[in-house]
């Protein structure tokens, strides 16, 4: 939501209300107004209880609190079709104004329709016939919606990217070094890329895996030890950006080998960085890479990502050139191109 906000902010005035409870808050509302990255941010923290009905009221509540102290919008722009997009609906009754909604949301893949109760597809379909457009990040989730019934107005506008932060470095390391970032949960599947890992080394000795991230390390570390792989298996803690930016520069492939996905920023991120990626062909990842950009494996197939892996520190494969994979993020993804997307969008809501 921050860099879409930032992005649109290129071209509009923009503030952004947020809503958040919290079990630990003695005050039913606590106000923090700031400036962030150049974005009037106003987050309304809410005290939190056990009952989902009372959260929900108070977090409506919030939102209304939070909505009187900023300026009166021409357009909404909420994220994730979920309950708190009444608060969208409200605004359009009582005052007007027209709302989109950025989607992102895994459980709207075809695939995941299982884990949505009733009473939520009801309530996503009210809300989304209220809505004015749905801008899902990929085709994949624009499929998933129309599979559920859902025919508001849909046009993809992808993540954002921050093209200046995340840009190639030339001079590499002589030791390839693959890399994965994530936070780590089983989905995402960190235990069998360092079991390829394991067995790449047999293959080829030239190497090293950095993987890492917001995610428990621990059961990772105790596999390394267990297999003497310290020596070129290597893990991190969490990182900002800055640092996210600083290990692509270091690296020459980037690994996913998740189980689902929508449009992951790593993805873009390390594109823009000029660096190929490995990933499961999941989501809306097959929208982004192609056989230039990188390689795309099934899900759960360890043997085809073992072979990726080799295939690319062996260079059995013809990738773009550094330039060009940052060309095709900076084209499709960046501030400016984003902004622009955005900007037609409302143009042609409130025209």
């Amino acid at each position: 939501m921050q860099r879409h906000a930032e992005a649109v902010s290129l071209l509009h005035d923009v503030e952004v209300l947020h809503a958040i409870g919290d079990f630990n808050q003695k005050e039913k509302f606590v106000f923090d107004d700031q400036i962030i990255n150049g974005i009037r941010t106003l987050i309304v923290y809410y005290k939190n209880s056990k009952n989902p009905l009372q959260n929900f009221l108070r977090r409506m509540r919030a939102y209304q609190l939070g909505f009187k102290k900023m300026q009166k919008p021409h357009l909404v722009h909420g994220n994730v079709l979920h309950n708190n997009m009444l608060f969208a609906v409200s605004l359009k009754r009582k005052y007007g104004i027209p709302f989109v909604i950025s989607e992102h949301w895994s459980v709207f893949q075809e695939q995941n329709h299982r884990k949505i109760s009733k009473s939520a597809r009801f309530l996503a379909k009210k809300i989304a016939e209220k809505a004015s457009f749905i801008l899902p990040v990929t085709e994949n989730l624009i499929s998933g919606f129309q599979k559920l019934g859902i025919n508001t107005p849909m046009k993809v506008v992808g993540n954002v990217v921050d093209t200046e932060l995340f840009s190639p470095k030339f001079e590499k390391s002589e030791k390839f070094t693959f890399l994965h970032i994530s936070n780590l949960i089983s989905l995402k599947n960190p235990e069998k890329i360092i079991k390829t890992a394991i067995h790449l080394r047999q293959i080829n000795q030239n190497f090293e895996l950095q993987i890492g991230g917001d995610g428990d390390l621990k059961p990772l570390q105790k596999m390394i030890h267990l297999n003497n792989a310290e020596s070129y298996i290597k893990t991190f803690g969490m990182l900002n950006l800055e640092q996210v930016s600083e290990k692509m520069n270091d690296a020459n492939c980037f690994v996913l080998f998740s189980d689902y996905e929508n449009q992951p920023c790593v993805i873009l991120e390390s594109l823009a960085s000029g660096i190929p990626v490995i990933a499961t062909k999941v989501g809306g990842i097959s929208e982004l890479l192609d056989e230039k950009r990188g390689v795309l494996i099934e899900k759960k197939d360890g043997q085809e990502l073992l072979e990726a892996m080799k295939n690319i520190l062996e260079k059995n494969v013809v990738l773009e050139s550094s330039e060009n994979l940052r060309k095709y993020v900076v084209e499709n993804f960046s501030k400016s191109v984003i902004a622009e997307k955005f900007s037609e969008i409302y143009n042609q809501v409130l025209s």
